[in-house]
């Protein structure tokens, strides 16, 4: 009993293999399909060939028709969608068919009784314990068909012979039945998983855009301030920042490791601390404020660090920076030099100390910050650097180099969020002499 076992769990997952390439409307169709292919073939080849049976040829056709005809059925449940509720009058016709079929070739001797097993796991397919009293009885129908025809002539040992094979094919409808609820409780799992993760990057989303900025129109007018975050498809730790100071504006961009609410929340204190710290003349003091608020709040920074540029840019063009291993901002200057902010200092959560640096703008100059995730809009990852600082070289202005990164992110996929932001002093207009 247990090859029997193995053998209809091996049917039905191969069935359901098959199954789902095809459209839900034509499942029936489908199936159908099968098993009068296998009706009508069994019809003539017991007609053409001499050593196959055929005691009833009426009844032999009539069982093709019976199938043939619960195949026209499929067809029109395949256009109408209100008809598959009766898709229970299809099998039970074709244990009716396989019935005739095998009364009209010998009964007892007929090799085609096997077809039935068809019908069988088409019902036992569907969730529900009732679905393996149904098969079996749709079985009994088709063993018994003889006796309706000619109710005398079978002693007790087809009787039992008959009882041993309706114990064998209940048996594969119990298995059958058995991967259907296991089927059906994995896909309802897999759709209550898939609910709690579009739940989560939702909230991930919201987290994320409550981190940018509101537009520039807060900042000082002596600058031009540009940014833009565009995000991957799973939610990250991007965010950027800006800020007035009390001599001229603050900005930041930050990348958290990890992706989801997780680095959405890291991100909120992380750029909440730095926003604390607007007071404080140094910038990296922002950094090493975040870093204690993390190692003593419930957050794992062994696991998760922050990458982070943090700048505060004067009216005069002065820029004290610090960089927590972000080490990707850059100072695009009038002449068309791209000079890379470079530093040594680790990412918060990893590092314990930064140094503040300083830098000038002048005028025409153009300080830009981007994420790693613009690293990967470059087809080589090795000159992906390089591109970024051709890219800078060949864009004067702020508003452009945000444009166009912004594009390149929205054409291209990418697995990281983009982020860049772009600054400059205003042209200072001089009124014209009457």
């Amino acid at each position: 009993m247990r090859r029997v076992t193995d053998g209809a769990d091996a049917v039905g997952q191969a069935l359901n293999r098959a199954l789902r390439s095809v459209p839900v409307e034509k499942v029936p169709l489908f199936r159908q399909s099968f098993i009068s292919v296998l009706i009508v073939s069994a019809a003539v080849l017991s007609t053409i060939l001499p050593w196959l049976v055929v005691t009833d040829v009426v009844t032999m056709w009539l069982g093709v028709v019976v199938a043939l005809a619960a195949s026209a059925f499929t067809g029109l449940m395949a256009r109408h969608a209100e008809l598959r509720r009766w898709e229970l009058v299809v099998p039970a016709a074709d244990f009716v068919a396989v019935g005739l079929l095998r009364y009209g070739t010998g009964a007892e001797r007929s090799v085609f009784l096997p077809i039935v097993l068809l019908a069988v796991i088409w019902i036992a397919s569907w969730p529900g314990r009732r679905n393996v009293l149904l098969p079996l009885a749709g079985t009994c129908v088709t063993l018994l068909m003889p006796y309706l025809f000619d109710p005398g002539g079978r002693g007790p040992s087809e009787l039992i012979r008959l009882a041993f094979a309706l114990v064998v094919y209940a048996t594969v409808a119990a298995s059958v039945n058995e991967l259907a609820r296991q089927a059906k409780a994995r896909l309802e799992r897999a759709r209550a998983q898939q609910h709690a993760v579009e739940r989560e990057l939702n909230r991930a989303a919201v987290v994320q855009q409550s981190l940018l900025p509101p537009d520039a129109s807060t900042l000082p007018d002596a600058f031009a301030v540009f940014g833009a975050c565009v995000p991957a498809r799973e939610v990250g730790g991007d965010f950027f920042d800006w800020y007035p100071t009390s001599t001229g504006i603050a900005v930041t961009v930050g990348d958290v490791m990890g992706k989801g609410v997780g680095a959405g929340m890291i991100a909120a204190a992380v750029r909440s601390v730095i926003r604390s710290s607007v007071d404080d003349a140094d910038p990296s003091e922002a950094f090493r404020r975040a870093s204690v608020g993390l190692t003593t709040s419930a957050y794992d920074t062994e696991t998760q660090f922050t990458t982070s540029f943090h700048a505060r840019i004067d009216a005069d063009g002065g820029v004290l920076w610090a960089d927590a291993g972000h080490g990707l901002a850059f100072v695009r200057r009038a002449s068309g030099r791209v000079d890379r902010l470079n530093s040594a200092d680790l990412p918060i959560g990893v590092g314990t100390g930064w140094q503040g640096h300083r830098s000038q703008l002048g005028e025409g100059d153009v300080f830009v910050c981007v994420s790693d995730g613009v690293l990967d809009l470059f087809p080589v990852e090795l000159e992906a650097l390089n591109d970024l600082e051709r890219l800078l070289a060949a864009t004067p202005e702020p508003a452009r180099i945000v444009e166009v990164v912004e594009r390149l992110a929205l054409e291209r996929e990418r697995s990281d969020d983009v982020t860049v932001v772009a600054t400059a002093l205003a042209p200072t207009s001089v009124p014209v002499q009457p």
